[in-house]
């Protein structure tokens, strides 16, 4: 079969691979059928890198994706061949004390879809997931929804279980890429939070935040955000959702949050290391809280689309398989107004 490659830095080859098969009985074999090009992945794609995950060429990324059941295994009884399903891309060992404990996002043993010396990624034309990791989709969702389940599902996480976040209570979203407009829906549609306050370094984004839900935006680069926003909600922000990985939203955050407000880290930093001013965050007695993925929310995530909740204004642009490099140069850019890239698998 077909997959798409990283083979180096910024470089990205379709070539032919093994097909999958199945090897357990509780797996199931996959047609890919629509992959999202995820922030994470394009650190992988123009770093080689997050972290101390280091990429060793060539290898294949990709963890938001749809697709559609070819086979299952003898013990597979909830799915069957035609089944659409959106898929969780964390495969966790459910023994160890994190499983034990609820937390099977920080699982001592978990492989991850498209993380260097974990699992290859889901660029390609099958593949092959346990069937507890798929969620079927309704009949009325398209399989690029389905992709979308993925990004969707952290912000759900961040909001509904992490954040505590109250009607009544005030909000900030410093990144209005897809992880920042996942965590808008559920706080704005579901959560009841009016006041959510927005902001993105290309305008485009945080107009659309604006669009479906902020009550306020703005570009950090033309606009004092911490000011103005300060200055309609002068005793400070319950909560701030920083989704970009970037140093001065950090910064922004600590200024703009109330005494006992709760800052939750979402975005990846390119860098290794960040700062906080302490005297600050001491004084105020701030929550630092980060967010590792999206733990048991992604069945809630097609549960909320399905009731109607539109998430398609955030696919932007789709690309074939062939031009997966194309849809990776396009994200790493920030050009033409891009939100969400799909990779759609003929």
């Amino acid at each position: 079969m077909k997959a798409a490659v990283l083979t180096g830095i910024r470089q990205i080859e379709v070539i032919d691979v093994p097909e999958p098969i199945l090897s357990s009985n509780t797996d199931v074999l996959l047609k890919v059928d629509m992959v999202g090009v995820c922030g994470s992945d394009v650190h992988y794609y123009a770093e080689g890198r997050i972290g101390t995950q280091n990429v060793t060429y060539p290898f294949r990324i990709g963890h938001e994706f749809s697709g559609t059941i070819l086979e299952t295994g003898p013990g597979v009884s909830n799915l069957k061949p035609g089944d659409r399903v959106a898929v969780d891309p964390a495969v966790s060992c459910g023994k160890c004390d994190q499983c034990l404990a609820g937390r099977e996002n920080t699982c001592r043993n978990i492989l991850f879809l498209g993380c260097p010396e974990e699992l290859t990624g889901c660029l390609c034309e099958r593949i092959v997931m346990p069937a507890s990791c798929c969620v079927p989709i309704s009949p009325g969702m398209s399989l690029a929804e389905g992709a979308l389940v993925e990004p969707l599902s952290v912000g759900m996480y961040a909001t509904e279980h992490l954040s505590g976040i109250r009607p009544g209570q005030t909000a900030g979203i410093l990144g209005c890429g897809p992880i920042g407009l996942s965590v808008l829906l559920p706080l704005v549609n579901k959560l009841g939070i009016e006041k959510v306050y927005a902001s993105d370094r290309i305008n485009s984004r945080h107009l659309l935040a604006r669009k479906h839900g902020a009550c306020w935006s703005g570009n950090p680069d033309k606009t004092n955000i911490v000011e103005v926003i300060l200055d309609q909600q002068p005793a400070g922000l319950d909560m701030v959702f920083e989704c970009c990985g970037k140093q001065e939203a950090l910064d922004q955050a600590v200024e703009m949050l109330k005494p006992g407000g709760k800052l939750l880290m979402i975005g990846i930093p390119e860098v290794p290391r960040i700062s906080f001013p302490m005297d600050k965050i001491r004084k105020k007695e701030l929550c630092l809280q980060n967010v590792r993925r999206q733990n048991k929310f992604v069945k809630p995530a097609v549960e909320f689309i399905t009731a109607g909740n539109d998430v398609r204004f955030m696919i932007t642009h789709t690309f074939s398989l062939e031009e997966a490099g194309k849809a990776f140069d396009l994200v790493d850019g920030y050009r033409d107004g891009v939100v969400k890239a799909m990779i759609r698998i003929d």
